[in-house]
């Protein structure tokens, strides 16, 4: 039998041996990674996020590696797949790795704005000069959805448009243009009637990010439809994470505009511009995307019914 003072000394030992409980992560974790949707261009999307990849290995004191895909699957079949941790989503593509990991991720913060709101619509934009004025108007048009993983470039648009009567036949093609920018030039460009995206308001969205960046003339693109408000997607993480290493990525990023603001602020501007941009992130959890999840469903439903 161990003596009483040996068993107290071991235990002391074991509580002075062992590192922070923020720390266990690291021997395991030496390289962290997080995705980011195609939403643009991937070198646009490499250069707005390398203020937070350096931000967080500064922060984390781990290599911080960013992830891109082709397409939004891409990036939440790399999730499914234990290739990244983290990932910047959308709130469908949160509840396509929910579906598809079996409820194995876990939505942590989504982007609030200055004025506290954290939703933003779908919208669909044609050009200003074919004089669209509604949904109506674009019967027998080629209608471009984003990505199949998009809330506000497909499911969205696509399950209200169905429930206002603009269902199968109403349009001659609704292909996929694989990102929201793609889609809009593609409208400007004349090989799509009509795309589906998004904006935030009226002074900021995809079309206005495009008229920053040169990639469109102002008054190309008009809007002549918008969804209800959908929650911002969630900056997401695999739920088999250990518990501190989630805890340590949230609280990194739920800090990050203030402690590192010139970083933060070139993320955000070339994303949104224009008014009221984004202040920082609000905590979320899995009730806030359940009707999404919902939507998805009705979504395979008729697609097995076609």
């Amino acid at each position: 039998m161990i003596p009483t003072r040996s068993l107290a000394m071991l235990a002391l030992a074991a509580l002075t041996t062992t590192p922070a409980l923020g720390q266990d992560w690291k021997a395991d974790y030496q390289v962290v990674r997080f995705g980011v949707l195609s939403g643009e261009n991937e070198k646009d999307r490499v250069q707005r996020y390398d203020g937070l990849k350096s931000y967080l290995e500064k922060t984390l004191g781990v290599k911080v590696e960013l992830f891109t895909a082709g397409n939004y699957d891409g990036v939440v079949q790399a999730l499914a797949a234990n290739q990244i941790e983290f990932s910047f989503l959308g709130s469908s593509a949160y509840a396509a790795a929910w579906s598809e990991t079996k409820g194995g991720v876990i939505p942590l913060l989504a982007a609030e704005d200055a004025d506290g709101t954290s939703g933003y619509y779908s919208t669909i934009v044609t050009r200003c000069a074919d004089d669209y004025k509604n949904v109506e108007d674009l019967k027998g048009k080629v209608l471009a959805f984003a990505d199949p993983d998009s809330t506000s470039g497909y499911a969205v648009p696509f399950y209200n448009l169905v429930q206002q009567g603009f269902g199968d036949g109403f349009f001659s093609a609704t292909p996929f243009s694989g990102s929201h920018e793609a889609g809009v030039q593609g409208v400007a460009n004349g090989t799509f009637d009509a795309a589906a995206t998004y904006e935030n308001s009226d002074t900021r969205g995809i079309p206005q990010r495009m008229v920053l960046k040169g990639m469109l003339k102002d008054g190309v693109i008009c809007k002549i439809w918008e969804s209800p408000e959908i929650t911002n997607g969630p900056f997401t993480a695999r739920a088999n994470l250990p518990e501190a290493l989630i805890d340590d990525m949230r609280d990194a990023l739920e800090t990050f505009p203030t402690a590192d603001k010139a970083a933060f602020d070139a993320m955000v501007s070339n994303e949104i511009g224009g008014d009221n941009p984004v202040a920082g992130y609000t905590r979320v959890d899995h009730d806030h995307y359940q009707w999404i999840i919902d939507m998805r469903d009705w979504l395979k439903e008729q697609r097995r019914r076609s």
